[in-house]
């Protein structure tokens, strides 16, 4: 493998411009090359209307890979029927309905003629996108996040496009990106971010995060970003009509003319096209042209975090983002943003320099910081979930135990139980058990303040609450391996990139 090439490990670099003078993929995406009409991209023309299902995605993929240049013009009959059922069975059951009112269970009264219609619409151009019904869920810093719920027929439209899309996008994506992606979650970047800080020299630490960022997307650029790849005129009038249907909140309806709906089954995927662009091509670049000391790069939706061995690197970057993502629309929150010091020698050096112990960032559900391990007391980057948002999850189950106050103590007891499984099962990482713990011992005394409340006469004892905790409440286990274990099995350390150093091109030469 050479250097240059794509991976799925922490850092990878685009390919570099041929000496021939071959444009790079930034420059294509810049208004320095026009998205439509150029000659010497190969476009995919002729449809495969008597191919499978499966078999017509798996083309088009190879297509994809063979030719990054390609553009496809011919997509929307991918848009079948049983694509569409399987779209369907794919939505949640209990998801909140649109402005159209209509549930999962009342459109599956009589599915395959609506389906039918509604890929009739389609292929005619007849269908309309719905705007999104404007709703709004707690953060855990206390703001509200808006989201966009979509009608039924749109959600199953553009499950649909996306499968298809999918088919392109997931060859061309960087292995940088774990958001929203098949076979990628955040454990994956959780396991790259940590495996990239304890092999590579990082030094000094990047949390970033774009102010908005949905709310935010130019509609223009995306637009370009999106024609790089697809040219089917139908497919592209699907997407303008998702991102232009605008938003009713309280029976009134406003334009949209940037962003699009979180919430939205389209949106993720858009989001990853437009960042892939913007973000992770220029990354790449940047770090081949500029940086001679390590740097690593993990992104999951929104949130970004990089790593650098040299503090003025991390600062030269970290002014270049700014000016790089104010040319599409976008910025990055001022609070959110740290650069810190953070690595195998931060604890060392801020104790030399009298600082302190070493800042900490949150990525993703989790605190990271500076530890040590047992045995040798070497540098090891540990994690645990981040305390106001467990406190935020104590206070939540306070409010529903005294509304269920009355209820049986089974069904109560079943209910505490679904809650810490499923907390569990996203947080019981190695170095996280003492949180786990206080979150049970947590949930616990809550638990017992309700009991306690039922009445005057009622007398729940520590003895009888241990013995209804030990009934009703897991205790946490560990259920994560440790990062560099799953990462290697799932990414070789013989793939370029997850191991071994980058070429240094500001120096002329490898290291």
């Amino acid at each position: 493998m050479h250097a240059g090439e794509e991976s799925d490990g922490l850092v990878v670099p685009a390919k570099p411009a041929n000496e021939g003078g071959e444009t790079r993929p930034e420059e294509r995406v810049e208004g320095r090359g026009p998205a439509k009409g150029n000659t010497d991209r190969v476009s995919m023309r002729r449809a495969q209307d008597r191919e499978s299902v499966v078999d017509g995605l798996s083309r088009v993929r190879e297509a994809a890979r063979r030719d990054k240049e390609a553009r496809f013009t011919t997509l929307l009959h991918h848009v079948t029927l049983e694509r569409l059922r399987e779209s369907f069975y794919a939505l949640k059951r209990g998801a909140a309905p649109g402005v159209d009112g209509v549930t999962w269970r009342e459109y599956e009264v009589d599915l395959e003629i609506r389906l039918g219609g509604l890929l009739d619409r389609v292929h005619r151009g007849s269908y309309r996108a719905q705007p999104s019904k404007r709703t709004y869920i707690p953060k855990p810093d206390g703001r509200m996040r808006p989201l966009g719920i979509a009608s039924l027929e749109d959600k199953i439209v553009q499950q649909a496009v996306v499968t298809v899309l999918n088919a392109i996008y997931e060859v061309d994506f960087l292995g940088t990106s774990y958001g929203f992606r098949s076979q990628r979650g955040a454990h994956d970047a959780l396991d790259a971010l940590a495996v990239g800080i304890a092999d590579r020299r990082v030094n000094w630490v990047l949390d970033a995060d774009i102010l908005g960022f949905f709310d935010n997307l130019d509609h223009g650029w995306l637009r370009q970003f999106i024609e790089h790849r697809i040219a089917d005129p139908r497919v592209l009038q699907l997407i303008r009509k998702w991102l232009t249907a605008g938003v009713s909140e309280d029976g009134e309806w406003s334009r949209t003319t940037q962003g699009t709906p979180q919430g939205a089954v389209i949106s993720p995927l858009l989001a990853n096209v437009y960042l892939h662009h913007v973000l992770d091509l220029w990354v790449a670049q940047w770090r081949k042209r500029c940086a001679r000391g390590d740097v690593i790069y993990v992104r999951y939706a929104d949130d970004f975090v990089l790593g650098f061995e040299h503090r003025e690197e991390a600062e030269r970057f970290r002014g270049e983002l700014a000016a790089r993502l104010a040319k599409f629309g976008l910025s990055l929150h001022p609070e959110k943003t740290r650069l810190i010091e953070f690595g195998r020698n931060a604890a060392r050096d801020r104790e030399r320099r009298g600082d302190g112990k070493p800042e900490t960032f949150d990525f993703l559900g989790f605190t990271h910081y500076c530890g040590k391990t047992r045995k040798h007391g070497r540098f090891q980057l540990k994690r645990k979930s981040i305390p106001k948002r467990q406190r935020s999850l104590v206070q939540s189950v306070k409010e529903r135990l005294r509304k269920r106050m009355h209820d049986p103590t089974a069904d109560v007891g079943r209910w505490l139980s679904q809650v810490l499984r499923g907390y569990y099962q996203y947080h019981a990482v190695p170095d996280n058990i003492q949180a786990l713990s206080a979150l049970r011992t947590a949930v616990t005394k809550a638990w017992r303040h309700v009991l306690r409340r039922r009445s005057e006469k009622s007398r729940v004892t520590w003895r009888r609450m241990g013995q209804l905790a030990s009934r009703w409440l897991p205790r946490p286990k560990i259920l994560h391996p440790y990062p560099e274990r799953r990462f290697y099995a799932k990414y070789p350390r013989q793939e370029p990139y997850a191991v071994m150093p980058h070429v240094r091109i500001c120096a002329g030469g490898r290291p």
